[in-house]
Parts: structure tokens; sequence; C-alpha cells
């Protein structure tokens, strides 16, 4: 139940934002809105205010504004020729495409600003252990130890700690380290050791051969500080989905990692468990993808309408509507096809799961 209650406050919550987005830039351009919709299907409930229909729909995974004279045989009466998606100016139809993105990207923002501002708990840069033969070790560096500073920069975190050493190109680094309730300094020199990224690809990252204690405080920032920190953290999980992306189609990465809604339901419901904090930051996480994802040039996602607004805007005349139309076709086949397969990964790790209780339920 908390599984059912999460996903559908999560997934209602980005599909409200994202049609928000498409509503008030059609709005704020002067076209007219005929219908916002959560949902797809038959309407469930609604009501209408002025010229526009808002409801709930009955199958809840996505969400749809219909706008005045968004299809070519809208009839459409010569005064509202004018209010009209179509007869638009080319920049106009792709500010009110890119809106949904846009909007996903700043919930985000204002998620994460929140939590940040909030309190985050965040690793100490105090060291648990020391791998024996690293430079570390052989610098004297011993468990329990905290590092102050590095080249006279302050440390704060663990996260501060090991990007100035991985950006150290193997220089040797002074750090001040607190030791039983003394300052030393300390000369180290980072190695470059192999490891292995993200996406399981091995690469050279300049080390010390440490590990944190795993004691945490909790940080808190500034309201500006917040939001600025939240851009920036916004902007490096946009750039690291699309490069995911990348790396499928490349065969790094398995596309059987992808989830569906299954996958969503399950992990809502987890981070819903844990609490506020790490539910908010999954939905930031998902509102992120969907940004992303949408903004692909694939016909039907926003991505594929702005790729044909980008061509009408370099040529000057518009994509015909029979290409268009089976632009479209393709992209939705593509489209049932990935979520057909999604699905198919979720009922697969479904059944993996349960045949794993089974096992270790008659194995006790």
């Amino acid at each position: 139940m908390t599984s059912i209650i999460a996903v559908v406050v999560l997934l209602g919550a980005l599909i409200f934002v994202h049609e928000l987005g498409h509503f008030l830039m059609a709005k704020f351009t002067g076209v007219g809105v005929l219908k916002f919709s959560l949902g797809f299907g038959p309407r469930l409930v609604g009501m209408k205010i002025g010229e526009t229909e808002y409801m709930i729909s009955l199958f809840p995974l996505g969400g749809y504004v219909k706008l005045l004279g968004e299809a070519e045989d809208d009839v459409i009466s010569p005064e509202e020729q004018k209010r009209s998606f179509l007869k638009q100016r080319v920049a106009n139809k792709m500010l009110i495409v890119a809106a949904g993105p846009v909007f996903n990207l700043l919930l985000a923002i204002v998620i994460f600003s929140f939590v940040y501002s909030w309190g985050l708990p965040v690793l100490i840069p105090k060291i648990g252990e020391v791998q024996e033969g690293s430079a570390a070790r052989h610098a004297g560096l011993q468990k329990s130890d905290t590092i102050q500073a590095i080249d006279g920069k302050q440390i704060n975190t663990w996260a501060d700690m090991a990007k100035l050493i991985s950006e150290s190109d193997g220089k040797v680094l002074r750090l001040v380290i607190l030791r039983t309730n003394k300052n030393y300094t300390i000369d180290i020199r980072p190695e470059l050791l192999k490891a292995k990224s993200i996406f399981g690809e091995e690469a050279n990252s300049y080390k010390i051969g440490v590990s944190p204690s795993m004691e945490t405080r909790i940080e808190r920032l500034k309201p500006w500080n917040a939001v600025t920190e939240a851009t920036k953290q916004t902007y490096a999980l946009s750039k690291l989905t699309v490069l995911s992306v990348f790396k499928i189609f490349q065969g790094v990465v398995s596309p059987k990692t992808l989830g569906g809604p299954i996958m969503i339901a399950q992990l809502a419901g987890a981070q819903a468990r844990e609490g506020m904090v790490p539910f908010l930051l999954f939905m930031a996480l998902l509102s992120i993808n969907l940004a992303v994802l949408n903004l692909l040039p694939i016909p039907i996602l926003d991505g594929g309408h702005l790729f044909f607004y980008i061509i009408e805007a370099v040529t000057g005349k518009e994509i015909h509507v029979r290409w268009r139309e089976r632009a479209q076709q393709i992209g939705f086949v593509l489209l049932i096809m990935l979520m057909m397969f999604v699905l198919f990964m979720d009922i697969e790790r479904l059944n993996i799961k349960f045949i794993q209780d089974i096992i270790n339920y008659f194995s006790r």
C-alpha cells in the first residue's frame, strides 16, 4: 500500500508539473488551451473553467494538454486563428513544447534547494581504514585521522577531500590532519590507480588509499547557496542521464538496467518508508530523467517536436504533414516497444526475487 500511494503521489507530481509547463507557456504566448488532463483515456473526474476542461483520466502513466488548433484538421473560426497553436511563430511553438521538460528541471532545483536548506547528512573527512601498501600508509596517515585542509584549502566533507585528491595530477599534497586533539602536517603523493566508473568501465584515478569512517554530520546551506548547489546538482545529474543513454546505445550499460512502472513503484515505496527527504530526492532524480528523456529527438516526445521546429526555423518551411505523421507513428511504435521491454524487465526482476525468496525460505 505504501508503494501504491508513493508512486501515485510521485507520478502525479511529475506529470502535473510537466503539463503545467506546457499549459502556462501556452497561456503566456496567447494560445488557447482546451484540456488539461492528468492521465490518458476516459475521464474520471473533471470540471470546465472558462475554455479549459481540467480532468483526471483513467490511465495515470502520463498526461496531456490539448491546445487550440493543435491538429491540422481542427475546425477553428477566423477570429480564433490567432490563438491557434499551428498559426504561432515557430519560436512560440518551441517555447510551449520545451516548457514541459524545463519545468521538470525547475522542480528538481526546487526540491534540491529545499533539501539542502533543510539539511543533509554528509560524510566527515575522517579516515576509517588505511590500505596496506598505499600512499596513505607510507605517508603515516592513521585510522581516525581527520583531514582539515589540503594545500591550504579547508576540507569540510569527505567529498571535498576526494575531489582535491582526484584532481591532484599526482603532485605532492600537503595535508593538515587532526589526531588526538593535535594538528599535524603530512605530505603525500596520490597514486594513479585503476578503478571502475559508475558505468563499470575501467578508469584511472588518483587516490591515496583510505576509506571513510562513515561518520556524518548534518549540513545546512543558506537559501542562496542552496539554490546555487541545487542548480549545479541538477546540471550534473542531467549530464549523467544523457551520458547513460549514450552508454546504453554503445553497449557499455545493459538495457536490462532500465526500470518501468513496477520498479518505480518499488523504489518510491522504499524511499517513502525511509522518510520525506529520501522520497523527495528520488522525485528530483526522476524529474530530471523525465526531462532529459523527453528532450530526446524521438518523434512523439517533446524532443521530436522540437527537432521538427528547429528544422522549420532553419529552412523557413514547415515539415510536410505526411512526414510528421509518419515519423510520429514510428515514434509511437518505438515508445510502445520500449514500454513493453521495461515492463518485461520489471516482471523478470519480480520473478527472480520470488524464486530467491522461495530458495531462502526452504534453506533456513
